[in-house]
């Protein structure tokens, strides 16, 4: 028995020893490129391309397996003018043998040099690295073959270990030639090495490229990765440099890249101008602004932490030019968004990154029909959010303070609180926005405390109208989502007061006094006119889109004014009748209302646009008529001739101020 073992190992033995005995010795007789005609000529049926190798062709077995060759070119398929797909021009690689055995990858070399892959898109649209022949059949049956590997995929990498002694990828390049677009890109200059290559140490990468003639790099150390892939952990700590302009750090973890793949990742991008990384692409700038200095520093840091499931964003700060937003988010099944954030941002001018006016205006062109909104995203949506902003012009009005509380769910969002400070007063409100069906519907209920409204105007308009200390009451309620309908729709009620205030370029008083004056018969003052008030308490309704009053009243130490009326919002029209009264001495605000005076009503029509101011001609002429009969006091009737002269002379008198 222990004789049958011994000659049992002997020949094993002898059969090993032959075994590399062939290795070694058949290369020195077998001559690779003997070969190479029938090599060219199976790679071309295989791909249905031109094949070339060059005749620095040669083969290796023992102790390394090994393969180099020289000048390979991949043709085209016929219909692009462009001739290889792929070229390289040298390549090498050597493996150690026995160890394959046993699943240990021992790669002592792996040099790839040149390499280059043209990819085109002809004039009619067809692409070159499409296999010739492929069709829908096979595309299937293709995805088929991998679905049914896919369990195997899943059971992590073939291998025990895996070690290389040197990895390289020198001077390579992809170019992309679009024909139908006349354009080109290039990516060359493409560097790529690998250092202490092993699954249980941390591998060392150097990427260099040039796109575009623009510096490109990737330096740092990914791993070790494990031998056990589906749940591995894997270290990442890369420095990712773009343009001369970009700096991208990426610093963490990729987890269970073999199964379900989740990172845990702190990231940076260190400040940058978004201009002149546009500007060293030879390309425009995609976004005009009202200021061009907008855009122009950038800069961003955040942990993400998430997998196919969810995704949570912690300790984020964006810097934007001056502004500095501290922000958070948490974000979970994405065919159902549910969201939920927290974003405090500093300060910021909004009008800095709107369009410039004369893209805001562009010239009228022919009505198009709306597409229809699509709300469905927002059915899904669920949200929990808070907005916080310490300084912001908007429109040019400066707001402080401002705070928004958004949820939303079942096409059903609110904002609630709303709250803002600005023009030393506040606003507090709440909000709602209904997409559960096409047509949109939204309310909103706010409450304005002693806003200075002349700042305010100024700032906004640009136009000195109206002084005042502003407190208003606002429930508004409105339907579609666009201006013209929501403007038919709006529906609310409201009231509006201002206090020790001043409506400037009118002189109400003065109109009182002169009627030539007051409807532009007579020469107008040098100084700008005004009329000063203690009250202005404007009560209106909206129904379908007009804006009622029923009594706006005004109270100065002059003057008294009640005006009713409506602004219809659809057609842009007024139609008010403004009448005052004359205070017979100044006596302050705590005097009687109801004094003597003439009356002398101001109608008020045409548009918003072109408004229109008139005397009430018939009005004052009935007034004056009763004050002078009631103030006759000498026996002349009506239906005195002699009385009835008199009276008319009388009215006339104080129409024109004589």
């Amino acid at each position: 028995m222990n004789k049958a073992i011994k000659w049992g190992l002997i020949i094993c033995a002898s059969l090993i020893v032959f075994v590399i005995a062939v290795l070694l010795i058949a290369p020195a007789f077998i001559d690779i490129r003997d070969y190479k005609p029938e090599l060219e000529k199976k790679v071309a049926e295989a791909t249905g391309r031109p094949f070339s190798v060059g005749d620095d062709l040669s083969l290796s077995l023992f102790p390394w397996a090994g393969i180099s060759f020289s000048d390979l070119r991949l043709g085209n398929t016929p219909g692009f003018s462009e001739k290889e797909l792929v070229t390289i021009k040298s390549f090498e690689v050597r493996v150690k043998l026995l160890p394959l055995i046993s699943k240990d990858i021992q790669i002592k070399r792996f040099i790839l040099n040149e390499p280059n892959i043209t990819l085109v898109k002809n004039k009619n649209g067809q692409v070159n690295w499409a296999q010739p022949g492929d069709t829908k059949e096979k595309s299937a049956a293709e995805k088929t073959t991998k679905e049914s590997k896919s369990p195997a995929a899943e059971a992590g990498l073939p291998i025990k270990d895996l070690t290389v002694g040197e990895f390289s990828i020198k001077n390579g390049s992809i170019i992309w030639i679009d024909h139908t677009a006349n354009t080109r890109k290039e990516i060359t200059a493409v560097n790529l090495k690998l250092q202490d290559v092993s699954l249980e140490r941390p591998v060392t990468l150097s990427f260099s490229a040039l796109l575009d003639n623009q510096p490109l790099s990737i330096d740092g150390t990914v791993g070790p990765v494990g031998k056990d892939f589906k749940q591995a952990t894997i270290p990442l700590d890369l420095d990712i440099k773009a343009f001369k302009q970009l700096i991208l750090q990426l610093n963490g973890n990729v987890k269970n890249p073999g199964s379900k793949p989740g990172i845990d990742m702190a990231i940076e991008i260190k400040e940058f101008s978004p201009r002149k990384l546009m500007a060293a692409l030879g390309q425009e700038f995609p976004v005009a602004t009202s200021d061009p200095d907008a855009l122009d520093r950038v800069a961003l840091k955040a942990h993400l932490k998430g997998d196919q499931k969810k995704l949570v964003v912690s300790d984020g700060i964006l810097n934007l030019d001056e502004s500095t937003l501290n922000f958070s988010l948490n974000a979970s099944d994405f065919s159902r968004p549910n969201l939920a954030f927290d974003l405090n941002l500093d300060r910021i001018d909004i009008d800095r990154y709107l369009p410039p006016k004369s893209e805001r205006q562009p010239a009228t062109e022919k009505p198009t029909q709306k597409k229809a909104a699509d709300y469905e995203p927002l059915r899904k949506l669920i949200l929990d959010g808070r907005i916080q902003i310490g300084q912001l012009i908007a429109n040019k009005a400066k707001i402080e303070n401002l705070l928004v509380q958004i949820k939303a769910k079942n096409g059903i969002i609110n904002l609630d609180p709303l709250k803002l400070n600005m023009y030393q007063g506040n606003v507090s409100g709440i909000g709602n926005l209904n997409v559960q069906t096409n047509t949109p519907k939204s309310s909103v209920n706010l409450n304005v405390e002693n806003i200075q409204v002349g700042p305010l105007l100024r700032d906004v308009l640009e136009k000195d109208i109206l002084e005042g200390v502003t407190t208003a009451q606002l429930k508004l309620s409105m339907s579609g989502d666009d201006a013209a309908m929501i403007k038919k729709t709006l529906n609310g009620n409201g009231q509006i007061r201002f206090n020790d205030g001043a409506i400037i370029g009118i002189d109400l008083a003065g109109m009182i006094r002169n009627v030539k004056a007051a409807f532009g018969l007579e020469q107008k003052p040098a100084q700008r006119p005004r009329t000063d008030f203690a009250e202005l308490n404007a009560p209106f309704s909206i129904k379908q889109g007009v804006v009622h009053t029923p009594q706006t009243s005004l109270k100065s130490p002059l003057i008294r004014i009640i005006a009713a009326g409506d602004a219809n919002l659809v057609k842009e029209t007024l139609d008010f009748r403004v009448e005052p009264k004359v205070v017979a001495t100044i006596t302050g605000q705590g005097d009687a209302e109801q004094r003597s005076g003439l009356m002398i009503p101001v109608l008020v029509s045409g548009t918003f646009s072109d408004p229109q101011f008139a005397p009430d001609l018939a009005g004052m002429a009935k007034k004056q008529l009763e004050q002078t009969i009631l103030g006759t006091g000498e026996g002349k009737q009506l239906g005195d001739k002699e009385g009835l002269e008199e009276t008319v002379k009388g009215v006339l008198k104080g129409l024109l101020g004589q």
